[in-house]
């Protein structure tokens, strides 16, 4: 059963920076493409970042680009999202998710999901 837990959200200011964390288990975390999303109250939840298996490819959404950097680091199982310049826009539940398919190259598609951080960013 694939384990992802959450850390590091919180209340912060506008302008202000927040580091979320997302430690896996029981899976093959340098195989899979690892992913961000974010919900909000009474929205859908929402890609916010994703890193390929390796690393060397990310991809944002445009609400988030330049001002979220997505990482990982594959010795210690563990995924990142650097947010900067944060917003009260982008308070929400964070949740980590890992890719379904084996070194994906294609679009990422979550196969499970992490239990959620929640993140406000207070105006």
């Amino acid at each position: 059963q694939v384990q992802l837990v959450e850390s590091g959200g919180g209340l912060v200011q506008a302008g202000g920076s927040l580091r979320l964390s997302c430690a896996a288990s029981r899976f093959i975390f340098s195989a899979y493409a690892m992913g961000w999303f974010r919900q909000a109250p009474g929205k859908e939840r929402e890609f916010v970042s994703s890193i390929t298996w390796s690393g060397d490819n990310t991809k944002y959404a445009d609400s988030v680009k330049g001002r979220f950097t997505i990482s990982r680091d594959n010795a210690k199982n563990t995924v990142y999202l650097q947010m900067n310049s944060l917003k009260p826009e982008d308070t929400a539940v964070y949740y980590c998710a890992v890719d379904t398919y084996l070194y994906s190259s294609s679009e990422f598609k979550a196969a499970s999901w992490g239990q959620g951080t929640q993140v406000t960013v207070s105006s």
